[in-house]
């Protein structure tokens, strides 16, 4: 027996497995533990009533004559605070995101001692980080946010 197949058939077949395709990748992200989806923030609604005083925050950063630098440094990710600033008045905290898996996400507190900081090597992953530094000197708060590629 000897199948025949017109053009409109052959496009029947095609888009049949194209849906299969698809569906086989929906699939996976829902049912797979590794394709965990993660919100950026379980708390985004009480998140977003405080983002004026980050704003606020990020202007006083970016009127300092010299700015908090971040650097990638062989010892680890590198926080230079302005020369300008006592390092042993400055308080705060570094919050570390990695948006790809909120696991390997952490905070540490700002005891400084010289006007940098370094964060080791082991803590980081190789990828993307938002970095998030919140930090107050003489009663006037800064804040900076950037991303990096470690």
């Amino acid at each position: 027996m000897k199948i025949k197949l017109n053009w409109g058939g052959a496009i029947v077949i095609v888009m049949a497995l194209f849906m299969i395709f698809i569906l086989q990748y929906v699939y996976r992200t829902i049912t797979m533990d590794e394709y965990d989806h993660h919100l950026v923030s379980e708390d985004y609604y009480k998140d977003e009533l405080f983002y004026q005083k980050e704003i606020d925050k990020i202007k006083n950063a970016n009127e300092l004559p010299q700015n908090l630098k971040v650097e990638n440094t062989t010892e680890g990710l590198t926080l230079i605070f302005p020369e300008s600033m006592e390092p042993t008045s400055i308080s705060g905290k570094v919050y570390l995101q990695r948006p790809s898996d909120e696991r390997i996400d952490f905070e540490k507190e700002l005891n400084l001692t010289e006007n940098k900081l370094v964060i080791k090597d082991e803590r980081l992953v190789r990828g993307k980080w938002n970095v998030k530094v919140d930090w107050k000197y003489n009663k006037e708060e800064y804040m900076l946010k950037e991303s990096i590629f470690y």
